[in-house]
Order: C-alpha cells, then structure tokens, then sequence
C-alpha cells in the first residue's frame, strides 16, 4: 500500500523533493528535503543517492518517521532524461520505491507553474529548458539540449562567458575590473591554478560563477552584457514556444528572477509569477499516476 508521495526536482547543482500523503487530495506538503546533485549526467547511483538522501531529510523535517521504500511513490523530473540511456538504466536502479514516475525536469517544471493548466516556462538554473502545454494538450519543447553546447541562458552558459573574461583578462587582452578579479580568485587565482580549475570544470562548476555575474550586473558592464545576451536567449525559448504570446509564461529556476530585469520590454510584461515550483509539479504528476493506477486496478 502507498501511503506517501514524493515530488523530485533533480539538477546539476542539488536536489528538492516535496513529501505529501497518498491520500490528501490536496498535495499538502508535509516537508521539504535537499540533497546534493541528481542530474543523471553525474552518475545514476549518485542520483539515486541523492533522492534517498533528500526524502530522509523530508521525513525527518516533518517529523515523521521515514516510511519503507515499499510505501512510498515517486515522481521525479530530472536534468539528464533526454538520454534515453541514462533514464532507462535510473529507472532500472529504483532501489526498491513502490511506484516511479520519471519525467524531464523542465516538464515537472511547466506542472508546477500553472498548476497543470496550459502555458509556457522557460526554467534557467544550471541549465536551461523551455516547454509549453498548448489549449489542446499537446506539448513543444525548445532548448535543453545540454552543457556545453546547449544550456542557453543558464548558469553553466553564463560561467563559460564569465571564464572567457577571466582568461582575457589574465592575458592582458582586457581590462581588470572588481568582476574579473572576484572570478579569477574564485578558479583559483593564478594562471597556473586557472588551468587546473579548467582541467576539471564540469557545468556545476561553471554555474557557480553565475552569482558572481549577477552580483555585478548592475556595476560592471561585461556582467551585464553577459545577462542581456541570456535576456535575449530566453525571449527567443518563449518566442518559438508560443509565437502567438497569448499564453501565461513563467520563468522558473534560481536564475529566473535575476534574469527577469534583463528581458525584452514586450516580454517582461507578460512575465508572471510561477504558481509552484518544480517538485510540486512532479507532486502532481506522481500523483496522478498514483490515481490512475488505482483506478485502473
């Protein structure tokens, strides 16, 4: 018997989940659990990890004692499900949960933002996504196609243009500035150390530059073009999406709001305010797998 639904929101820089009974129609969450990264591009036992380690944490906020895996379903939309490969061997690994639900983050992300209703998100965090659910239910999708060469937007984007500066400028091939030198003491500090952060960079690594970026933005302007360039990336994500801009768009993510001053005027102005985040939208998708199946049976 389940008597516990979990909502997984997995990335490249850490993990939240969402804890609510079976059999509370209204997704009441009972607690709130984080954990380090889940995107499958880490690893699929470190994802799974993770997930354990973020439900644990759940049940231990609520007070709750932490129910068997048997009793427990879970939604998850995580970075990496693109890879077919990689989503058939995570589901393949569920150590033991009683239902799994596994989804796009992007997707769990449009959920959670209008509350299952049709519209568009853009969520720019470690990566970037855009999707929309159109009046008749279909589905489009733009972006994500991953880090390096994808990711439009996101921190991982940003932190590639940021190191740019900081080679430029610790080449002399630019001016330093209070931007450059808080980046270049941040990969290390020296040319020497530089290369070494290079060395073993991956897209986390890279979006923990983005803060830096945004600190700036309003001071330096190389932090600035660097937010309006994504400014510009996100309004062609929502333009291909929803050419008709009558939808509701949110953007979703850690980077969302910052970027939001940073929009095409047009574009802001349609801009709202996500109704839930993205572990509430796998909530909901779990739960309505959790419904159906029992219905069916």
């Amino acid at each position: 018997m389940i008597d516990f639904l979990i909502g997984v929101d997995g990335g490249g820089t850490g993990t939240r989940v969402r804890l609510a009974r079976a059999d509370d129609p209204a997704l009441t969450t009972l607690a709130t659990g984080r954990a380090g990264p889940s995107a499958l591009a880490h690893g699929i036992e470190r994802a799974w990890d993770a997930i354990d380690g973020a439900i644990a944490a759940a049940f231990a906020s609520a007070g709750i004692e932490q129910a068997p895996r048997a009793a427990i379903a879970v939604g998850a939309g995580l970075a990496g499900v693109h890879n077919k490969s990689w989503a058939g061997e995570f589901i393949a690994a569920n150590p033991g949960y009683a239902a799994l639900r596994l989804e796009t983050d992007g997707y769990t992300t449009l959920l959670g933002a209008h509350a299952g209703a049709p519209g568009v998100i853009v969520a720019i965090g470690t990566g970037s996504v855009g999707q929309a659910l159109l009046t008749d239910g279909t589905q489009r999708e733009a972006g994500g196609w991953g880090f390096p060469a994808g990711d439009e937007a996101s921190g991982g984007w940003m932190g590639l243009r940021a190191v740019n500066l900081v080679e430029r400028v610790v080449d002399g091939r630019a001016p330093s500035s209070t931007f450059a030198r808080e980046l270049i003491t941040a990969c290390g500090g020296s040319r020497d150390a530089i290369q070494l952060w290079l060395g073993r960079a991956n897209q986390t690594a890279y979006a923990q530059l983005a803060p830096i970026v945004v600190a700036h933005a309003e001071s330096d302007p190389e932090a600035r073009a660097i937010l309006a360039a994504a400014g510009l990336e996100v309004a062609s994500l929502a333009h291909v999406l929803d050419p008709s801009g009558t939808l509701p768009l949110a953007l979703c993510g850690g980077l969302g709001e910052p970027l939001r001053a940073y929009l095409p005027t047009e574009l802001a102005a349609r801009c709202g305010v996500a109704q839930g985040d993205a572990a509430m939208g796998a909530l909901r998708m779990i739960a309505l797998h959790h419904s159906q199946t029992k219905d069916g049976a």
